[in-house]
């Protein structure tokens, strides 16, 4: 071909291409109205030899109209999200005459949505669709570029609902799974001198369950081994329970072991039956807790938590101050009891106070609790008695809410009342009284009481805030219904629960202003009847950061005795530290230089330096190497650790030495899902998860999800969900095979608590290509439809200028579908097979023979 016809050839195209511009141009400048001028054409096309073009290209002709057909959308209703699902829509004649694209809905689907279906006698069924102009100035727009629904209906059709409502038609209970949590740590300790000794230990916990419909079946079981100790690993099941949410009452049924609420008596651990309210299901906007376990260790250290007598957390951690933020939750309250145990065998006893805000609810909002069952203690030794505890909380007009509760057995009963109000400026305050007549045993039956006041408060002009300030006095011969419990006993030597008397506790953080930094303050101060023991905890904490660089300073005094004989046998630690971060991005992407100095009283100064960082493309390792060094002889010290997060779990090992102690540490933690579509690993999950599913789509990253990526067969595991929240979960398309591409990208789920959400992506795996198709050696008509002939379902693909058309999901062999209008003559097949060696691009380069 010369020069003079490629210039007319390429003349050709432009004038096609100006074809279709000129009138895309005007709709954009005129949107919304019918001009004449907007009506294109067709026949104007012409193909590669000037002969015009027959497609049917009816639908397209304006921006309100494509091919009829199911279509995977996002339904919003008056610009709020409601869910992501597959919605058909068919073609009709509006009122101006003009053709454009409707959707399907059932009548349920409309009323699931919040529209009041039954106000509008018009709005019927035909042929399995309701007709949305039956309501007044109702209507539905289809955006097919980004595959959203808009739904606009005048707010007088809606039913009344708060911001942030989800229909509990939209609660999705998930799949029939079982799953499997589980973390193992150990560590081998070598002794280097006389005043330590060789200790190998090991902790695992698991976490299994099962989920069929709406029922949960949970348990958490521990065990726990040291070879200094029997040398034999012991266990320890910290609960088991059934499960299942009653949507109507907004409430949650469990039986088997857990623990009752603690908003108004001290949480009691039972094995019964308990009915609850489950504030998770009301809007965010009409809702009314773990806690963070900070401390500060003075070498290579062992943490370990204990709630309610379990061990529910077991870690290791680098000499300075540490945090612990991912305690899961036990199903109840009581304070944690932290031990953390030095290299040189010394130890540190901290207490983690766990308390709730004052009880104040909405107007109107009814809180309620119902337990019966056996008392579940930690001490085998204690007998198991039967109880009873209701308890119901009740918001009045004027920010009022009262609450109350009582409690019963046969050798206790209690009556509690109290009363909280919001006063607006000056805070929020309750108080309530317990009354409790107990039978302690070989005792007399006594009548005793306890009050409580507390209080909360945000200061905004001065940035701080109470989370929680409370006080509680008890007389003599009050007992709680644990302490009670406690003093029956099958051994008559043992050590029985001590009677608090006075209880202060404190939590507050100060915001000094925006380069000031922050100030936090904890205490808890507890004494006892019939001892003169006393516990005191103060933790002081300041931070702050300049130009990306971190520091702070924390102070903590712990008092506490050593014994429950009433001596005044006290041990007291007083810690102080300062430490400092600062970003090495200039030499060192993701890189920061630490240093920690930290006195201790009684002990010694310690000073570490050290590097920390994460790697890898999705930061998946994290790292941390220390050198250390502290007074009064210890001398040196180091330790080097590392962090991975995998599609299949994490692993973690570390090193450390000083002068006692040689120290290797190891863990891995993850998760197993077993479903009907097989088994799949994944990193530890939450109670409340979901399952993507993208057959052949392997090595897809999860958007905001460290580690997270789809195995060999396309699914995994994301793990943390919020129950009855409407989320969504996003692939990363740059991270897509070449060989894969996703009708979408984005899928949106409601769980409820404890689901299995199931998230699927319609994958389509192929190899992907550009086909120049002909058809009795012409170029195959501009605007055909290609499908594959074995899927007709499938969403088809357009021919575009000379018959070149975009496929995607290409088998290596098929046959496809072309069509350009409705007659026998104006469509065709093709049947194609792909060359063995796949170009470096990736695409392939085809032609197509349409016979």
């Amino acid at each position: 071909m010369n020069r003079t016809e490629k210039a007319k050839r390429n003349n050709k195209r432009h004038k096609r291409l100006w074809v279709l511009i000129v009138p895309v141009v005007i709709a954009h400048f005129h949107p919304g109205k019918a001009f004449a001028a907007e009506t294109f054409n067709p026949r104007f096309l012409q193909d590669g030899s000037g002969n015009t073009v027959v497609t049917d290209l009816s639908v397209f002709e304006n921006s309100r109209t494509q091919a009829p057909g199911d279509y995977r959308v996002d339904i919003w209703l008056n610009n709020h999200f409601i869910e992501s699902r597959n919605v058909t829509f068919f073609n009709s004649e509006n009122k101006t005459g003009d053709t454009e694209l409707v959707p399907c809905f059932k009548l349920s689907a409309l009323a699931s949505y919040g529209i009041r279906t039954d106000a509008f006698p018009d709005l019927k069924e035909s042929n399995g669709c309701v007709n949305l102009a039956a309501i007044p100035q109702a209507s539905a727009s289809f955006n097919f570029s980004n595959q959203r629904l808009l739904l606009s209906i005048p707010q007088a059709a809606l039913k009344s609902s708060a911001r942030g409502y989800v229909s509990p038609e939209q609660f999705d209970e998930g799949i029939n799974a079982f799953l499997l949590n589980y973390r193992f740590a150990g560590a081998s300790n070598t002794a280097v001198s006389n005043r330590a000794q060789n200790n190998d230990s090991q902790y695992l916990n698991l976490r299994p369950g099962l989920n069929i419909g709406a029922w949960r079946l949970r348990n958490y079981t521990t065990w726990n081994r040291s070879s200094t100790s029997s040398g034999n690993g012991k266990w320890d099941s910290v609960y088991t329970y059934l499960q299942r949410d009653i949507i109507p009452l907004k409430s949650q049924l469990t039986l088997g072991e857990s623990t009752a609420p603690s908003d108004i008596f001290e949480g009691v651990p039972f094995r019964g039956a308990q009915i609850a309210s489950d504030d998770d299901m009301l809007p965010e906007s009409l809702r009314g807790y773990a806690p963070v376990v900070r401390g500060t260790a003075r070498t290579n250290a062992q943490v370990i938590v204990r709630q309610n007598g379990y061990i529910i957390y077991q870690s290791y951690v680098a000499p300075g101050a540490f945090e612990i933020t991912d305690l899961y939750a036990t199903g109840g309250s009581g304070d944690l009891y932290v031990t953390i145990k030095e290299a040189d065998g010394s130890e540190q006893n901290l207490i983690v106070p766990y308390a709730s805000l004052p009880v104040l609810v909405r107007e109107g909002h009814l809180k309620y609790s119902v337990t019966s069952g056996q008392y579940r203690p930690y001490d085998s030794a204690v007998d198991k008695k039967s109880f009873t505890q209701a308890t119901a909380i009740y918001g009045l007009p004027w920010n009022i809410t009262v609450f109350g509760g009582m409690q019963a057995a046969s050798n206790y009963q209690s009556l509690a009342l109290g009363v909280g109000k919001n006063f607006g400026d000056m805070g929020a305050f309750s108080a309530d009284v317990i009354n409790s007549w107990a039978t302690a045993k070989d005792s007399q039956k006594t009548d005793g009481q306890s009050l409580r006041l507390r209080y909360s408060k945000n200061f905004y002009e001065t940035g701080t805030n109470f989370a929680i300030a409370g006080y509680r006095y008890s007389t003599r011969d009050y007992y709680s219904l644990p302490e009670l419990m406690d003093t029956y006993r099958y051994d008559q030597n043992a050590t029985l629960r001590e009677q608090a008397r006075n209880r202060t506790e404190l939590t507050l953080n100060q915001n000094l202003g925006e380069k000031a930094g922050a100030l936090s303050v904890s205490l808890l101060r507890e004494d006892y009847w019939r001892t003169d023991r006393r516990m005191e905890s103060l933790a002081l904490g300041y931070n702050n950061s300049y130009n990306g660089i971190s520091y702070g300073v924390n102070y903590s005094y712990n008092r506490n005795s050593s014994n429950l004989s009433g001596e005044r046998d006290y041990s007291k630690d007083q810690i102080i530290s300062f430490n400092i971060s600062v970003p090495l991005d200039r030499w060192l992407s993701n890189t920061w230089a630490n240093y920690s100095v930290t006195s201790s009283k009684p002990g010694n100064t310690s000073h570490s330096v050290g590097l920390s960082g994460t790697a890898l493309a999705d930061n998946n390792l994290s790292w941390n190497a220390r050198e250390g060094y502290a007074s009064q002889g210890v001398g040196n010290s180091g330790n080097l650790d590392a962090d991975y997060s995998g599609t299949y779990g994490d692993v973690s090992a570390g090193y450390g030495y000083d002068r006692d102690m040689r120290r290797l540490n190891y863990g891995v933690e993850g998760g197993l899902l077993i479903h009907k579509n097989g088994a799949t690993l994944s990193q530890a999950f939450g109670d409340t998860a979901a399952l993507v599913v993208a057959p052949g789509a392997s090595g897809v990253q999860i958007t905001n999800q460290t580690g997270v990526k789809t195995d060999f067969r396309g699914y995994t595991v994301v793990p943390n969900m919020t129950a009855y929240r409407q989320s969504d979960i996003v692939l990363d398309t740059t991270t897509l095979p070449d060989d894969v591409d996703l009708d979408l990208a984005t899928v949106s789920v409601v769980p409820t608590r404890g689901a299995i959400v199931r998230a699927r992506f319609a994958a389509q795996v192929g190899a992907r290509g550009i086909m120049t198709l002909t058809y009795k050696g012409q170029p195959v008509p501009f605007g055909a439809m290609v499908v594959d002939a074995a899927e007709s379902g499938k969403q088809g693909s357009i021919v575009g200028d000379g018959g070149q058309v975009y496929l995607n999901g290409l088998k290596p062999a098929g046959n496809l579908l072309v069509q350009w209008g409705r007659a026998n003559d104006t469509q065709c097949h093709v049947r194609y097979k792909l060359p063995e060696n796949k170009p470096e691009s990736g695409i392939q380069v085809l032609n197509g023979l349409c016979q």
